[in-house]
């Protein structure tokens, strides 16, 4: 059965207005796909970087896709009226919430973008960009929390957030987290006891994409943003559970590599 013809995230004007349900709608096929495990994802887009596509630009499409699902869920719970706190970690998950963070201030919503990493700026090239990118952009608040204090210190009054991202950790992780990440699902946990929306990047942090299992402590998401195509992880009972509702965004990964 064919596809429909729909535009890419950074390609399509409408998600600067779409809803929850017009998001689930719009994306129906990527969610249709068969699940996939962390590490075949991980291969598909390498083969699509390989074959032309740059990381950058599905870096831009997952940002984008993110921002839209955030502006909807502030809809949603008529919050609209306060910003959107995106806690991004060293990698291209980080990355993709620094997009996010861009293009909601193109959408007049303003958000605070915090690197939650010991470095001063993240580790992959893209993501780095996208952190660099947010200098001067009035509807951002750029911070650098390197240590657990300073992102201790961004979770007090978290209850006046609209959304938050969890834009820290995507695969690979094992084990217990370490600060100032650890510190950061802390902030998250919190502020979903306080009432307030949290977004997951691909996986709330903590939960293996591939087998779903959680590592400690484990981010707990209202709502899950992950790409291309469903994860087995996220179908698992208990990374159903923490993922809460889930989008499959498209990001432009070229059907001729995608031989699953």
């Amino acid at each position: 059965m064919p596809t429909r013809s729909v535009p890419l995230p950074a390609d399509d004007p409408t998600l600067a207005t779409a809803t929850l349900d017009e998001l689930t709608i719009r994306w129906a096929d990527a969610a249709a796909r068969n699940a996939i495990s962390a590490e075949v994802m991980t291969g598909l887009d390498r083969k699509a970087q390989a074959t032309g596509t740059p990381g950058a630009t599905l870096m831009e499409h997952a940002g984008t896709a993110v921002a839209a699902a955030a502006r909807a869920l502030l809809e949603h719970n008529a919050r609209l009226d306060r910003p959107v706190l995106i806690l991004g970690g060293p990698g291209n998950n980080g990355g993709d919430g620094f997009v996010a963070a861009r293009v909601l201030a193109s959408w007049g919503i303003p958000s605070i973008a915090v690197l939650v990493a010991t470095a001063e700026k993240p580790g992959t090239a893209d993501a780095a960009r996208n952190w660099r990118r947010l200098e001067g952009i009035s509807l951002v608040q750029r911070i650098h929390a390197p240590v657990a204090r300073d992102v201790n210190i961004l979770g007090q009054g978290i209850d006046r957030a609209g959304v938050v991202v969890d834009a820290l950790l995507g695969t690979g992780v094992r084990g217990r987290l370490r600060d100032p990440v650890r510190e950061a699902v802390g902030v998250i946990n919190r502020a979903r006891t306080a009432g307030v929306p949290v977004i997951a990047v691909d996986t709330p942090t903590a939960v293996d994409l591939t087998s779903g299992d959680p590592s400690d402590p484990v981010a707990r998401a209202d709502l899950t943003v992950t790409f291309h195509r469903p994860k087995t992880g996220l179908r698992a009972r208990i990374g159903k559970a923490l993922a809460g509702r889930i989008l499959v965004a498209p990001i432009g990964i070229p059907p001729e590599v995608d031989r699953v």
